[in-house]
């Protein structure tokens, strides 16, 4: 899931300690090391932009990766969409702000579905960075009603509602809200 690097509109509380400007360069740039990185032959890597038509027909994103619109509503609204969009087959969804994923992690988070309903890659901030879904079964409906975004429960509160899954973790990776978060990664270089 990805968003169109633009100041003011992208990683805002970074934003809010480095500026505005500072903190889309550093999304755009991150999210390009990821991209290059990501690509493997084991999956298909698509880009779920926002907002939908500026992402759509964006020149900032290599052009021969598929896009697909994120569409309203909030982050649970957005990811439950991606989750059941791209099956049939396993599927995860990942943030573009996490240094540290690497195609390893992703491979790790794919057999992982090999033996659980979901997979969910935790931060160490209480959300994550990955969650994945099998797909030999219909996701929950409600999975992400409730959830609490962007404060500690939230990866509890997704368990929540995967209580009827098997779940299981992977690898927990640093995602970069804040300077703070910043300065306690180090991604791969790229």
């Amino acid at each position: 899931m990805i968003k169109e690097p633009r100041p003011g509109r992208v990683k805002t509380r970074l934003g809010r300690d480095l500026g505005m400007t500072t903190a889309a360069w550093w999304f755009r740039h991150q999210a390009g090391r990821l991209m290059r990185r990501l690509r493997d032959p084991r999956w298909d890597l698509v880009l779920a932009v926002s907002p939908d038509v500026e992402g759509l027909a964006s020149r900032v994103w290599p052009a021969d990766l598929p896009r697909w619109p994120q569409g309203r509503g909030d982050l649970g609204d957005r990811m439950g969409r991606a989750l059941r969009s791209f099956g049939p087959g396993p599927v995860v969804v990942i943030g573009a702000d996490i240094p540290g994923i690497t195609a390893p992690r992703i491979a790790e988070a794919f057999a992982a579905l090999g033996r659980a309903d979901a997979v969910l890659g935790p931060a160490p901030d209480g959300g994550y960075w990955l969650i994945g879904w099998a797909g030999r079964r219909a996701l929950p409906a409600r999975l992400f009603d409730g959830v609490r975004w962007s404060i500690e429960h939230t990866r509890a509160d997704t368990r929540a509602g995967l209580r009827e899954c098997r779940v299981a973790l992977v690898a927990e990776l640093q995602d970069v809200d804040t300077v703070a978060d910043l300065a306690r990664t180090e991604g791969p270089a790229g």
